[in-house]
């Protein structure tokens, strides 16, 4: 039977943006293993992590440990994690490999540079490029090397259009393909069904004010410390924000909310799975990220119905609209979120309207029409 690796950074990425491919190439008659790090990194709890990788051998799919780091300034990790790698992908004998995010990349693609002469096949899928229109000049030094690695790189998978773009022009990749990102379960979202009245009681939401919902890690690149700034200027004063994630900047985004006298109306929920009911409670979604290579979350919130207010940049842009999906400003300008939200702060109407279109709009970003699309790419090794 054919074997094929899914590999990536953290079992995270594994687990929330990669178990369709799995069942995709599983599918198509291959025996699938997966590598990555289970043991720090992921943006999930580590209680997650623990029952993922049950669930890996429950479906009879072989699973390691490799130790990747986050961080690329930690060279010797990454030389270990490849050393590791390499020996998995000559003792196992694959036919395909896909790997995923922007070190994980790096380090499958250099492992897998001698069995690919044997006929190996890699696929890498760029969550969005550290590079591109407007980011800090220091991000475009990772431009060389995924332009380097391109070369080893059967299929090269973008999620966004300024991406594809780039690569098309630029990278060296026998193939470039675009997706609409790795694929949203709209229908959970526009289905779901809640007790709005009673789910806000519980976090002490009053009926009728406003609930603004964020979710992604506590971590610089998601900007959340913008929309606390944002609601600590706003005109609108019966706000209240919620943040699902967990991450590094938990206590200075704490010691901010408290520094601006917001304690009352800034939750932190750590990492919750309950997103669709979350969303379903909240009026407007806010994702003012500094970079993403789509924005899955963003697309969450249009599909259970909420208007969003975002940043300028990136993948965003695919499907962020200003003055019909919401509002979008740029990411370090506090008074334009603060407009924003205050413009739909009092205007329900608005709201309905920019969720309505929202809900539709989402749907070219739908977990079907990915993994259609998906399918086609596997097959082409089939």
């Amino acid at each position: 039977m054919k074997k094929a690796l899914v590999f990536a950074s953290v079992a995270s990425m594994i687990d929330q943006f990669n178990m369709d491919n799995i069942q995709i190439i599983k599918g198509l008659g291959y025996q699938v293993e997966v590598a990555c790090n289970f043991k720090f990194g992921s943006t999930t709890t580590n209680e997650r992590v623990e029952n993922f990788k049950k669930e890996l051998s429950e479906k009879n799919i072989k699973y390691y440990h490799i130790p990747v780091p986050r961080g690329v300034k930690n060279l010797r990790g990454i030389y270990e994690a490849y050393k590791e790698l390499k020996y998995l992908i000559e003792k196992n004998d694959y036919s395909l490999v896909h790997c995923h995010s922007p070190i994980g990349g790096v380090i499958a693609r250099i492992a897998c540079k001698q069995k690919r002469n044997e006929g190996l096949k890699v696929i890498y899928t760029a969550h969005g490029f550290q590079f591109f229109k407007g980011s800090r000049k220091r991000y475009w030094l990772f431009y060389p090397i995924e332009k380097y690695l391109s070369k080893y790189t059967d299929v090269l998978i973008t999620i966004n259009k300024e991406d594809y773009n780039l690569a098309v022009k630029k990278m060296h990749a026998l193939e470039t393909k675009y997706i609409p990102g790795v694929g949203v379960d709209t229908k959970k979202f526009i289905d779901c069904k809640v007790d709005r009245l009673i789910k806000r009681a519980e976090l002490s939401v009053p009926d009728v004010a406003i609930m603004v919902l964020s979710v992604g890690e506590l971590v610089k690149r998601k900007n959340h410390e913008i929309i606390i700034k944002a609601l600590a200027k706003m005109e609108f004063k019966n706000v209240y924000y919620f943040v699902c994630g967990k991450g590094q900047l938990d206590y200075k985004l704490k010691e901010l909310t408290k520094s601006l006298d917001l304690e009352n109306r800034v939750s932190f929920l750590g990492y919750r799975q309950e997103i669709p009911e979350l969303c379903k409670l909240a009026d407007i979604y806010a994702f003012p990220s500094t970079r993403e290579g789509l924005g899955l979350a963003g697309i969450e919130g249009m599909a259970a119905g909420l208007p969003i207010v975002t940043s300028n940049l990136n993948g965003i842009k695919d499907y962020s609209v200003n003055g019909k999906t919401g509002y979008v400003c740029e990411p370090r300008d506090v008074d334009s979120f603060a407009n924003a939200l205050d413009k739909l702060c009092v205007n329900k109407k608005l709201r309905n309207d920019m969720g309505k279109y929202n809900a539709e709009a989402c749907k070219k970003f739908d977990i079907y029409r990915v993994n259609k699309t998906m399918t086609k790419i596997y097959k082409e090794f089939d």
